[in-house]
């Protein structure tokens, strides 16, 4: 009897698992691009690269979560990314458009602006999957993620899209500005994550007829829409502190009433007769 070999298979990874690591070099070849269109002084094509690479970094985690393709290396290409797109990319485009004429302390702010982004990233990356981490602290990020930094410090140069006053140009002021950005993201302040966020089925519709309004608006007005995300992040940012020191005094509380139940348990009374066991102990005749 004949005997066929069998074909070995092709050891490889499945095309369905690369899909978030093509996101995130596309997030990185748009925040690079980004740097181009400054050195062209296309100043709206910067901004919109930029956003563009925010957009592909926000579907990236998601999706290798979905096609559960999570791997050291991702995460990796996904911080190298993100410290190029939004540590390096705007304070660059920022130089270029308003604080070139303070060459030497103008690039200060760059390099300040990309270290705190690095250092922002690294210590997001040391906190991954830390099991000390409480329960209330999971839908917050320790100060502003890059994405939202990079954002926030356009924010002037979106701004002055629009014809808004000369100020947003000023030097002076995109440097102070960069300057808090920058401080914003290393500091410890809690921020809303969102990744925690469940909707509920009744608010499934009205959730997309937002997304699809919110398209809309980018499409035909996006230099206003920007703006106006940015001043609600804003605004939302002394929300998610309330928010967040409100659960901790809930968890700290909650704490201490079950190590006061815990002590009340194990304590015995000093004086009087001893307690009856429980009639589930007692034998039956």
């Amino acid at each position: 009897m004949r005997r066929y070999r069998r074909t070995p298979r092709l050891k490889g990874l499945s095309i369905n698992r690369l899909i978030p690591n093509m996101l995130t070099i596309l997030a990185l070849c748009a925040g690079l691009t980004a740097i181009r269109f400054a050195l062209l002084g296309q100043w709206p094509q910067a901004v919109a690269s930029i956003v563009i690479a925010a957009v592909l970094d926000g579907l990236d985690g998601r999706m290798a979560r979905l096609l559960k393709s999570s791997s050291k290396f991702g995460a990796e290409l996904d911080s190298l990314s993100d410290f190029v797109s939004f540590g390096v990319a705007p304070v660059i485009v920022l130089y270029m458009w308003s604080m070139k004429g303070l060459p030497g302390f103008g690039w200060a702010v760059v390099l300040f602006f990309a270290t705190c982004a690095a250092l922002r990233l690294a210590r997001f990356n040391t906190k991954l999957g830390d099991p000390d981490m409480p329960a209330y602290a999971y839908n917050y990020f320790s100060g502003v993620p890059a994405p939202a930094g990079a954002g926030l410090v356009l924010l002037p140069m979106v701004l002055s899209f629009d014809g808004g006053p000369s100020l947003f140009t000023h030097p002076f002021l995109v440097v102070v500005w960069s300057l808090i950005i920058g401080l914003l993201m290393v500091s410890t302040i809690p921020t809303f994550s969102g990744k925690q966020i469940r909707v509920p089925q009744s608010f499934v519709i009205p959730m997309l007829i937002v997304v699809g309004l919110l398209v809309a608006a980018l499409v035909t007005a996006p230099w206003q829409t920007l703006s106006v995300l940015g001043i609600l992040y804003l605004i939302a940012i002394p929300l998610s502190i309330r928010s967040y020191l409100r659960l901790k005094h809930e968890a700290a509380t909650l704490a201490e009433a079950h190590a006061a139940d815990q002590t009340t348990e194990g304590s015995t009374p000093a004086e009087g007769p001893p307690a009856s066991p429980p009639e589930s102990l007692i034998e039956k005749p």
